[in-house]
């Protein structure tokens, strides 16, 4: 467990601009940067096994990363545009940049230290020892200098600067090594006859010339010029480390339990003067460089969206830098001299505590030490999809529909298997004869995706197959692009969504021939049609046959592919038509049973809370006595616990072993029993490009079995008493207690959460 309480200095920092109760909206981006630091105390959490502890390490990397893409190259480019109007928690965007640096500065001193302090140790009594170079024996550097020549050597390419060799381009999120290089005393750079030093221009070299400060131990040890004597000033060469590299030397080992591992930036360093024979290394910092994503141009009036994308892509490769990283003892001359050439402001220049590479510690967690990880999980089969005749698609593809046709199946991944309901539903459909037409929507999926590999085989057969492939999907597009192109090849109608909107809904439509006449089926989600994300990420779908539902899929994917103004659904909640509409509309009914003195209550499950008109009219609901529960994984801009504005309103967070990433709706309808009331499942969090940028759906669910589930999926994150947090009003979240009463609700039981509740329930089945 973290030694100190888990708050939110940069978001009080940020409620501390405007005038106490008065503020109704957290900061987006400063809410986000607390998600990362409880992602952040997972890794210090001591009831998380070890090597989970370290992937955590980088997750937390691998979030802040995107979030400097996305985010602050965002703000940076409303600054540089002149629009520094404040946000809805009056904060300009330059102090919004400014309180972005000071929390990611404090969490990034945290994250080393953890690491470095707790996690090094820790595993080097599990026999998993992380060396620096001149820990090394004799043998074992024999060994990685031997490693060093077979697998790095000749993929280095260092790159000189000087009149010929202009500096060169450093890419997004690559691994480098600036260094300063000068010939031996009495020498002359290779390929120049010795003359008179020529007055130094350089302001590197000026500022440089007769330091005496020493690199860390672990470096290349070279002499400096001394202080007034003339010689030929430094020449700075970058060295790329390649990112197909491991980043990690495994050093020989006399069993399978014990490592001694070496970091393959240390590898490099010490052999430099292979790279650079004949010459004097007079200082060398390692540094990183985070370009923006930039925001996506708007596509209305592009005519060829597939093209559009491409060129985007390219773009994107060469975008302003938003955040140089380098070592924390780099000379600040040096550090100077790299802001210049990069363009970079001093202000997005972060020194690092430490050497640790820490973008690359997951590959620590590969290692063979299953006792060091969480025991794995293996999805449990959905009962009314387990039996053979049912799960064997390949043979018996009406078996399967059948069971949908006979009641709605509510799938709860990864506690049940995405690969039995959600995979079998389209791979049924594209061996079942009777199978007509296949549609279906593609946000994200992986490489060597099933659901690609059965609608093409689906066409190929000679069914109509249409896919929605969204070339929009933020660091997806070259993948879908790809996708897109393979799909068109096979035979498949694809089509990019519509102009202006993102595609982001989850949904699937299978139109079969029965002896009644044409029957739909339809699968609707909460998390994209991905199989490896899907053993990490909770998420909840819908397998259905309800005409309702089905019909009103007819009508959006008519839309999606074809051309109308809108949609016609008229159980289908979609965004930006109706979606938002309906769920305010649902909230005032909710303040109407309250003033009746019916039973009134809200509860959501959701990554993201933002969208100011829902958080308005909950707080109208709050203030009429409804009450509000709301389970946010990610940031919330709502304040919860206000006096007179949302006292009933409860906001808590649950992080853990899985990405809690599955939306919930539930409204109480007036109903004590929560099972009578009116629950949805949707692709769309309460943000405002959801409900009005995006094409989103929320589907209902009206099988009581069904709800029964959901309101205890919603019960057991209520009462987790292990993994999670609660927001209060100042904007610090606080981890629960277990064995103590949360606030406005039960007490927190003293071993299981979330995650281990719903395996050991799922096991049950």
């Amino acid at each position: 467990m973290p030694s100190r309480p888990q708050q939110q200095p940069a978001q009080s920092a940020a409620t501390a601009s405007a005038s106490g109760s008065s503020l109704r909206a957290f900061h987006r981006d400063l809410s986000w940067l607390e998600f990362n630091r409880r992602v952040l105390a997972q890794a210090a959490d001591s009831r998380t096994p070890l090597l989970e502890r370290v992937r955590f390490i980088a997750i937390f990397t691998s979030n802040l990363d995107e979030f400097f893409m996305k985010r602050v190259g965002m703000i940076k480019q409303q600054v540089s545009s002149g629009q520094d109007w404040p946000s809805p928690d009056s904060m300009s965007p330059r102090a919004q940049l400014a309180a972005v640096r000071n929390t990611t500065t404090q969490l990034v001193q945290e994250q080393h230290a953890i690491f470095s302090e707790q996690l090094i140790p820790l595993l080097a009594k599990e026999g998993i020892a992380i060396v620096k170079w001149d820990q090394l024996s004799g043998m074992e550097r024999a060994f990685a200098n031997e490693w060093y020549r077979q697998h790095v050597f000749s993929a280095l390419t260092p790159l000189a600067v000087n009149p010929t060799h202009k500096f060169p381009f450093v890419s997004n999120l690559s691994d480098n090594i600036g260094l300063l290089v000068t010939p031996p005393p009495g020498g002359s750079m290779p390929g120049r006859p010795r003359v008179a030093a020529p007055p130094i221009s350089d302001p590197l070299a000026l500022a440089l010339k007769g330091s005496k400060s020493l690199r860390k131990q672990h470096r290349p040890q070279t002499s400096l010029l001394a202080a007034g004597e003339e010689g030929p000033e430094p020449t700075f060469c970058r060295l790329k480390i390649p990112s197909t590299l491991s980043k990690f030397v495994q050093l020989p080992s006399t069993d399978g339990r014990s490592f001694r591992l070496v970091p393959v930036r240390d590898v490099i360093r010490a052999n430099l003067s292979e790279l650079f024979p004949g010459m004097q290394i007079r200082d060398q910092a390692a540094f990183r460089v985070t370009r923006s994503a930039g925001v996506q141009r708007d596509d209305i009036e592009t005519a060829n969206l597939l093209q559009s994308i491409e060129a985007d892509l390219k773009q994107r490769k060469f975008a302003k830098a938003v955040r140089l990283e380098v070592e924390g003892d780099i000379e600040p001359a040096f550090q100077r001299w790299l802001v210049d050439k990069l363009n970079v402001d001093q202000l997005d220049v972060y020194r690092l505590p430490t050497d640790f590479d820490l973008a690359g510690v997951a590959e620590l967690t590969d290692l063979p030490r299953p006792d060091l990880r969480h025991k794995p999980w293996k999805p449990v089969l959905p009962p009314r999809l387990a039996s053979s005749s049912v799960a064997n698609t390949d043979r018996t593809p009406a078996n399967f529909f059948a069971q949908i046709r006979k009641q709605d199946i509510l799938v709860h991944h990864p506690y049940e298997s995405f690969n039995a309901s959600v995979e079998r539903f389209i791979a049924a459909a594209a061996n079942d004869p009777d199978v007509l037409t296949i549609k279906q929507t593609l946000y994200r999926t992986t490489p060597d995706s099933p659901f690609i590999e059965n609608l093409m085989r689906a066409a190929e057969s000679g069914k109509q197959v249409a896919c929605l492939v969204e070339l929009r999907a933020r660091f997806d597009e070259d993948r879908n692009v790809r996708f897109a192109r393979q799909l068109e090849k096979a035979g498949v109608h694809v089509a990019y969504g519509v102009l202006g909107l993102k595609t982001h809904c989850k949904t699937s439509l299978v139109v079969r021939r029965e002896k009644n006449g044409l029957r739909c089926y339809a699968h609707l989600g909460t998390g994209n049609y991905h199989p490896k994300t899907a053993q990490l990420y909770t998420d909840v779908g819908l397998l259905t046959a309800d005409p309702d539902i089905t019909s009103d899929l007819v009508h959006l994917f008519n839309y999606l592919t074809g051309l109308a103004t809108a949609p016609t659904c008229d159980t289908l909640l979609v965004a930006p038509f109706s979606l938002r509409d309906r769920v305010l509309a649902m909230i005032e009914r909710e303040i109407g049973f309250a003033k009746a003195g019916k039973p009134a209550r809200i509860m959501a499950k959701l990554n993201a809370m933002e969208d100011r008109m829902v958080t308005e009219a909950l707080y109208a609901a709050s203030q009429a006595g409804v009450q509000i529960d709301l389970v946010v994984r990610g940031f919330c801009c709502l304040v919860p616990g206000v006096k007179g504005l949302s006292e009933n309103i409860r906001v808590s967070s649950v992080i853990g072993r899985f990405l809690e990433h599955s939306r919930i709706y539930f409204f109480g309808a007036g109903e004590l029993n929560p099972i009578d009331g009116d629950w949805y499942i949707s692709s769309a969090d309460w943000m405002y490009r959801n409900l009005s940028n995006r094409v989103e759906v929320a589907c209902p669910v009206r099988d009581r079995s069904a709800k029964a589930r959901m309101a205890r999926i919603m019960q057991v994150h209520a009462e987790d008493g292990v993994h999670a947090w609660d927001l209060g009003s100042d904007g610090t979240y606080t981890r629960r207690t277990p064995g103590l009463a949360t606030p406005g609700g039960p007490i927190a039981p003293a071993t299981h959460g979330t995650f281990e509740t719903l395996m050991h329930e799922a096991g049950l089945q």
